[in-house]
């Protein structure tokens, strides 16, 4: 938190905001896979479709069949993810190590703090989805080729396309240890030269810390999901936004920080966004383990 901040004299090259932006798309999976909208300030109502219309056959003088389609709608509303990170006035002189600070740190910690929302969060308040709430799971800690399989057939249960993985490091590793009958593991082509798994079962697979959530309680570990990504929304109010300030006293717990004081600035790097999902059965939660009873 951040009180009476000012215009200062530091002065950026145009290029760092739109770089963060690229950076922060880069270092989030959803933005990646999710489909972007440009999203007003007071939120929006997007239609979805729920049922299509259909055809029958008919003689030549019955009467043509009537159908339509079933409508309802999401609400998705922008909410502001922001970070305040101080500097030494060392800075002031390099610019380009502040350029390098700045796209190296800030959007990362944006881009994991979406991620982690969008996954396992709590939502900053109504009209925005997160993937807690997917019900379908399968168990991939036992016959894990199989699991996979199950995963593209939940999804497809609702008529959808199973069309990426998001899936955690330690998802990788299972992945990685999983041998067929002649002890040759079978999501990778060459053990010499394949060092990454690329692909599931040939869907894209996407690979980020923060798909994962350890057992807690009567839970079981979460390796991450898979799903249907044309049924997902990102809406964006505006691109990041970045502003500086040498004058202001930054409150941290219970640290106060005077900048001015200390010879210091702080960049405030800060965007509003908002995540939906047009039906959580289009989603699978891949989990090693099962519930405890």
């Amino acid at each position: 938190m951040a009180e009476g901040i000012n215009k200062s004299s530091i002065t950026l090259p145009s290029s760092v905001s739109t770089e963060i932006w690229a950076k922060t798309l880069e270092n989030s999976a959803i933005m990646q896979l999710a489909q972007r909208i440009d999203l007003p300030g007071n939120g929006l109502t997007i239609p979805v479709i729920t049922g299509e219309p259909a055809a029958d056959w008919v003689t030549e003088t019955d009467n043509k069949p009537v159908s339509q389609h079933t409508l309802s709608t999401k609400e998705m509303k922008g909410y502001t993810l922001a970070i305040i990170e101080p500097f030494s006035n060392q800075f002031r002189d390099n610019t380009e190590a502040l350029y390098n600070e700045l796209v190296s740190r800030l959007p990362f910690a944006i881009a994991k703090k979406f991620d982690e929302t969008c996954m396992f969060g709590t939502a900053p308040g109504t009209g925005f989805d997160t993937l807690a709430s997917v019900t379908n799971a399968v168990n991939a800690s036992t016959k894990t080729y199989d699991a996979f399989v199950d995963a593209i057939g939940k999804v497809a249960e609702n008529d959808s396309d199973l069309n990426a993985f998001v899936l955690s490091p330690q998802a990788k590793t299972l992945l990685l240890k999983t041998k067929d009958t002649t002890n040759r593991p079978l999501f990778i082509n060459n053990v010499q030269t394949d060092g990454a798994v690329g692909h599931v079962l040939s869907v894209p697979t996407h690979f980020t810390r923060s798909a994962h959530k350890a057992a807690t309680g009567e839970a079981a570990e979460v390796l991450g999901f898979g799903g249907d990504w044309s049924a997902a929304r990102y809406g964006v109010v505006k691109d990041v936004n970045i502003s500086l300030s040498d004058q202001a006293t930054l409150t941290s717990g219970s640290k106060t920080l005077n900048l001015w004081q200390r010879n210091m600035f702080a960049v405030r790097c800060e965007f509003e966004v908002g995540f939906v999902i047009r039906d959580m059965a289009d989603f699978v939660r891949i989990d090693n383990g099962t519930a405890s009873v």
